[in-house]
């Protein structure tokens, strides 16, 4: 398709999807985040299936909010809200039998009657930080185009820009048989240069505390670091810094209760354990990244969940960094399941993005369970 992405349907590899095409600069610390809302106004779910309907690709009404439902040859689903970007659900086909479907995001209902209904699920956060004061963020998308290859793969785009349209920005959704990628493209259309912090924040389900682990990121740096702020963030920033009582420990081992705030470690573990609380940026130190040769952080990582037995894979395209964050015990507080907040990032050193330039990041979820 020429306006979306080139990505090489029905298997999108994470190589072809996209590649960063600004540099990054100068460090900035985390803030809090006002989201600016801009009035839009969103087609209805009919005139959407008319126009964008595809085999693979539905577009309904859920709870007064225009909705798509993808879903492939294999059964494969994901849901996504379209005003606010959210995925509220992502049901691969993991096991061979008939109903072998297992939900991977983690969304929780607020109980709030206005703002957003849910928290969780897998958003964009996409932070301007060019100026002084609360960074603006995007929050009113629309369906700008879609399309499907005997499904076997299916793929949305959204658009977005901010009150004066000096940022524009595309957001893209691709569903495939092993696989979900999500992909942001944002062109500076303005006179000035923009600084942008992004992350695709993705809360993942797992069916216990113990037993939940990532390997992969074995002689990564990283530091003690709060998530970018967001309206679907399950833990807020404090929260998910907030040091656990040690009579709340699973383990005693593996948590950030002793690490401050911009200190750097080396993991050393093949396995990250995620049953403790910690708050995590995996990646180079931003003064390592002014030298002519660093290591730069692995490009992916795999879950583990001992207690279903089940592996997904993330891998970050054009982002800088990893963020993870485990619960600890104040999982309890939020159902019976177990989560990890994580999601490929550029966190801790913006992305420049001068007049004309466009920069792009993708994250894919991918797994060979079956």
């Amino acid at each position: 398709m020429a306006s979306l992405l080139s990505l090489h349907l029905p298997r999108p590899s994470p190589h072809h999807l996209i590649r960063a095409s600004a540099s990054s600069s100068s460090s900035s610390s985390p803030t809090t985040t006002t989201t600016t809302t801009s009035t839009t106004t969103q087609a209805s779910p009919q005139s959407l299936e008319e126009e964008f309907g595809r085999k693979g690709i539905k577009f309904t009404d859920i709870g007064g909010v225009p909705t798509v439902e993808l879903t492939v040859r294999n059964g494969s689903s994901l849901s996504l809200r379209i005003p606010d970007g959210l995925i509220t659900s992502y049901k691969p086909k993991v096991y061979w039998k008939e109903d072998g479907f297992e939900e991977l995001l983690y969304t929780i209902p607020t109980g709030l009657d206005s703002g957003c209904p849910f928290k969780g699920g897998l958003s964009l956060v996409l932070h301007d930080v060019s100026k002084d004061g609360s960074p603006w963020q995007p929050s009113q998308w629309t369906v700008k185009d879609s399309d499907s290859d005997s499904i076997d793969a299916v793929q949305v785009e959204l658009s977005s820009s901010n009150a004066n349209g000096s940022l524009e920005i595309r957001y893209v959704i691709t569903l495939s048989l092993l696989c979900m990628a999500t992909a942001v493209i944002v062109k500076n259309q303005g006179t000035n240069t923009v600084k942008l912090k992004s992350a695709m924040l993705s809360h993942l389900r797992f069916k216990s505390r113990r037993g939940s682990a990532i390997q992969g990121l074995r002689g990564c740096s990283y530091c003690s670091h709060p998530p970018l702020s967001s309206v679907f963030g399950i833990l807020s920033p404090a929260e998910a810094m907030k040091k656990e009582p040690p009579n709340w420990s699973l383990f005693n081992t593996d948590n950030d209760n002793g690490n401050k705030e911009g200190s750097w470690l080396v993991e050393d573990n093949l396995y990250t354990v995620l049953g403790e609380k910690l708050s995590r940026v995996y990646t180079a130190p931003p003064m390592e990244r002014l030298k002519r040769v660093y290591n730069t952080p692995p490009s992916k990582f795999e879950t583990i969940d001992q207690r279903s037995g089940l592996g997904f894979r993330v891998i970050r395209i054009g982002y800088e960094d990893f963020y993870i964050c485990s619960p600890g015990a104040l999982s309890e507080k939020y159902g019976k399941d177990y989560f990890i907040c994580t999601g490929a990032a550029s966190m801790l050193v913006p992305v420049d993005l001068d007049p004309g330039e466009e920069w792009r990041g993708a994250q894919v979820i991918e797994h060979d369970n079956l």
